[in-house]
């Protein structure tokens, strides 16, 4: 085997290294993250809303407010 051949197998071993990588990554931030344990905010939903159509923190709000967290 000559050199230009092994710098060659090198050279696609890198780049496919680095293409596995970057996949790696990528499906690593797309992934969902495991928490160990969620704040009580049942108490928080549970309050009875005023009448005056102001801001109102029900269960979708509350389950936005979780998945937005980093």
């Amino acid at each position: 085997m000559d050199l230009k051949t092994s710098v060659s197998l090198t050279r696609r071993r890198v780049f496919a290294g680095a293409g596995t990588v970057g996949a790696l990554a990528a499906a690593a931030t797309v992934l969902p993250l495991t928490k160990t344990a969620a704040p009580d905010t049942t108490t928080a939903a549970t309050t009875a809303p005023d009448d005056k159509g102001g801001y109102q923190l029900t269960e979708h709000v509350l389950r936005y407010y979780q998945t937005a967290r980093v």
